[in-house]
This record gives structure tokens, C-alpha cells and sequence, in this order.
């Protein structure tokens, strides 16, 4: 299996979440069990696939090769489909092999089989395919196709939930970005295509020049990709999508959501990385804090949990953005500080996940209890979910950079790193985690404490 890990990490889903209706048919255990066993053997195929990236070995494999490693095999099949994995994408592979089990665990123990978890299930894990598809993959256009199956899957996830009055509307609404952000992402794959004749990754990055349509391709990249990463201006769609997802789900969305990232990573640091100007790492930055700001704020007056969790997660995308963007701006003249900093925004990628994952697990169990998320109507769960109230809690002080916490781990290297390059950039991220701070914990009050 070792040689074929990274493919099966990708195949197993796609095909296994297919198979998931016709095993429901004859029994719904059976349905559960396929589903958290294909979530396993993904989370073990990409701690393979990490044991080797994280120890200096690119992965490569090719599909249509009589050799899948090797890049150009005489008289194969024409068609070349190419996964390259390194140290960053088989991150991103650990990171979705552990929120996935975790994730169908909670599906299958909180949503209740009259509202779809057959169909819920299902678009789970070819969602979780997406996810792995986006990440190994080393050719631009498998790329955009994997970006697909996750927008497809995610907004039937999203709007599967017909009898409540927004999730349809929400569905809608972030199909309509999710296809924008496709398309502009395909127009930069053309304009690339036409431009070198190539659409692998490494073959083009060593052959960019800088051009007037190779600028053009970057800003359709940024355009696209930063759509589907939530972030501010164009964040307006996750805090709906977040909020009418069954809760169970939302967090291999948050995944979802972070992969966008890690192409962005991609294009600006492995495609564009030896062309790349200054000032579209300023881009990123700017982008970054109006991200986590604007967030917070909209947290501050929201008064449905899921909705509060939901502006809390994109709040965090702000930051990981404000670590890589440092990193962009501060390579050329402070190596240090550009390191630290984009340690800590690929770092905060993980810690998010498991934060605002287990967030939005604490919504699941919730309303699971009560049957609503309303700030109003919630008081006093803290006597008959004391495990829930101390989950919550220790999250939200993640989530805000508390030490000694997972999420101060990583925003003590963002702040380190923004510090290096302008002090400003430092206080406004820590006001931001203090204003989260004060949210989190006025959520955590009202919803499990008192009478």
C-alpha cells in the first residue's frame, strides 16, 4: 500500500462515499461503520504520506505510468495525472485525516436519521476526497477539478436541510461565490496553459518569467482562491454556510475552507515564489487584519451560537493570512522574522481546525439537548453537560491565544513575526484575540451558566 498511499487516500473516498446509499439500504449500521472505517484508512494513508514528507522525501506518483513514480514513462497511457506531496501538503493530508473521523463520529451521533445522514454522509466524504485531491495534487488544473468536487460537495452539505427556512438560501449563496471563485481560478489555469503549454506546478514554476499574463493568472488566482478562503471582503458567505451546516459537519468545512488557503500558500510561494512582488504580500497582510477585525466585531452581536462560532472561525483565517502575508513582505530583508511568521500561520491551520472543530461539536451537543442555538433562550447547561461547558470553554481561550493552549503556540509565532516587521501589526492581532476573549467567554456565561 505504501507506493499507492497517496492515491488511496483520494480514491478511497471518492468511490467509497458512492457506496455509502446502497449499504444504508440494508442496514444502517452498516452504512455507519463503511463511513467511519473509509475515514480511518484516510487518516492512516496520510500519516504515511507524512512519515515520508516530513522526512525530506517529495512524493511523487503519476497516474497512466507503468510506474506511478515515474514522471515520464515510455508508451503509458497519454493522460498524466500527477500527485506531488511535500512536507506542506502532507500537513494539510494530516490535518483532514484528523478532523474527518471525528467529524462522521459526531454525524452519526447527532443528526437524526429523519433528517438525511445517509445523504449527509455521503457528501461528507467525497467532500473529504476534495480535501485530499486539493492537497496532493501537482498539476493546476486536477487542482481546480478537486476544487469542484469540494464546492459541490460543501453546498449540498450546506442546503441539504430543505425544511429549514436559510439553509437553502445559504446553499445558494455561497454556490454562487464558490462558482465564481472556480471560474476565475480556471481563467488563470488558461491564461498559464497558454502562456508555457504546461499546467504542472513544478514545471511551471521554474519557467515563469513575470509577465504581464502571468500577473494577470496571479491576480485571478488571488481573486478565486481568497473567495473560497472566506476572507474579508468576500467572507460574507461562511458565517451563513457555518451556520446552517449541521453542527456535526461544519468542522471538515473549516478544512474545507483552510485548503483554499493552502493553495493560495501554494501559488504565491511555490508557483510565484521567484517572480513575486512585495507589495502582494502587503495584500495578504491588509487582507489578513480586515479579515480578523471585521469578524470579531460581527461575533460581538450575534445571538445564535453557531453564527458566534461561525465569525470566530473566519476570524482565524485573518490570522493565519497575517503570518504568511509577514512571511511574503519580510523574506528579502529579515529571513528570521518571515520564517517565524509563516511557521505560525501554517501552524494556526492546525490549531484551528481542532479548535473551532471541537467548537462547533459543543453547537452540535447543544443543540442536540435543547433544540435551539439562541443565546436568549440558553442558560444553565453547564448542570447537565458539564464535558460540553469545559470543551467549549477551553477552546474559546484557544481560540483567543490563551497559554498554555494549542492556540497560543501558534499565535505567539505570528505575533513574534508581525512584530519584527511593524509592532502595529502585533497590537492590533492581540486586541483582536482579547475582543475574541471577551465574546467567547460571554458566550460560554450565557449558555452554561446560571440557573
Amino acid at each position: 500500500m505504501g507506493t499507492h498511499a497517496p492515491i488511496l487516500a483520494i480514491a478511497v473516498p471518492l468511490l467509497g462515499g458512492f457506496a455509502l446509499p446502497l449499504l444504508a439500504r440494508f442496514h444502517k449500521g452498516l452504512r455507519d461503520a463503511w463511513a467511519i472505517v473509509v475515514a480511518l484508512f484516510v487518516s492512516v494513508c496520510a500519516g504515511y504520506v507524512a512519515s515520508r514528507a516530513f522526512a525530506g522525501e517529495i512524493l511523487v506518483y503519476v497516474l497512466g505510468a507503468r510506474n506511478p513514480t515515474e514522471t515520464l514513462a515510455p508508451g503509458g497511457f497519454p493522460i498524466r495525472i500527477m500527485l506531488t506531496v511535500d512536507a506542506l501538503s502532507a500537513f494539510l493530508g494530516i490535518i483532514a485525516g484528523i478532523i474527518g473521523p471525528l467529524m462522521f463520529l459526531a454525524l452519526i451521533r447527532f443528526l437524526p436519521e429523519e433528517e438525511g445522514k445517509t445523504l449527509s454522509l455521503t457528501l461528507a466524504t467525497l467532500l473529504l476526497a476534495g480535501i485530499m485531491g486539493m492537497a496532493y495534487t501537482g498539476d493546476l488544473f486536477n487542482f481546480f477539478v478537486f476544487l469542484e468536487v469540494t464546492s459541490i460537495a460543501a453546498c449540498g452539505i450546506i442546503g441539504f436541510r430543505t425544511w429549514t427556512s436559510r439553509a437553502p438560501e445559504a446553499a445558494f449563496k455561497t454556490m454562487l461565490l464558490y462558482a465564481l471563485s472556480g471560474l476565475f481560478f480556471l481563467l488563470g489555469v488558461a491564461f498559464l496553459y497558454g502562456e508555457y503549454g504546461a499546467l504542472n506546478i513544478a514545471y511551471v514554476s521554474r519557467e515563469i518569467r513575470g509577465t504581464t499574463v502571468d500577473r494577470l493568472a496571479l491576480a485571478l488566482f488571488l481573486s478565486g482562491l481568497l473567495m473560497k478562503a472566506a476572507a474579508a471582503p468576500m467572507h460574507f458567505w461562511a458565517p451563513d454556510a457555518y451556520g446552517e451546516t449541521p453542527p456535526a459537519a461544519t468542522p471538515l468545512l473549516v478544512v474545507n475552507t483552510q485548503v483554499s488557503l493552502y493553495g493560495l500558500w501554494r501559488v504565491l510561494f511555490t508557483l510565484y515564489g521567484g517572480v513575486l512582488d512585495r507589495g502582494v504580500g502587503w495584500l495578504v497582510v491588509a487582507l489578513g487584519l480586515l479579515t480578523m477585525v471585521v469578524a470579531a466585531f460581527m461575533a460581538l452581536v450575534q445571538t445564535d451560537l453557531g453564527r458566534l462560532v461561525a465569525y470566530g472561525a473566519v476570524s482565524q483565517i485573518g490570522y493565519m493570512m497575517l503570518g504568511v502575508g509577514v512571511g511574503l513582505v519580510a523574506l528579502p530583508g529579515k529571513p528570521p522574522y518571515a520564517l517565524v511568521a509563516t511557521q505560525g500561520g501554517v501552524f494556526h491551520m492546525l490549531n484551528d481546525a481542532l479548535t473551532v472543530g471541537l467548537l462547533f461539536l459543543c453547537v452540535a451537543a447543544v443543540e442536540w439537548v435543547r433544540g435551539t442555538r439562541d443565546l436568549r433562550e440558553l442558560g444553565g447547561l453547564g448542570h447537565s453537560l458539564p464535558e460540553v461547558g469545559l470543551c467549549f470553554l477551553l477552546s474559546s481561550l484557544a481560540l483567543a491565544g490563551i497559554p498554555p493552549l494549542n492556540g497560543f503556540a501558534s499565535k505567539i509565532l505570528i505575533y513574534e513575526g508581525s512584530f519584527g516587521l511593524s509592532p502595529i501589526l502585533t497590537a492590533v492581532a492581540v486586541l483582536t484575540s482579547i475582543l475574541l476573549l471577551a465574546v467567547f467567554v460571554r458566550a460560554f456565561q450565557g449558555v452554561f451558566l446560571g440557573p
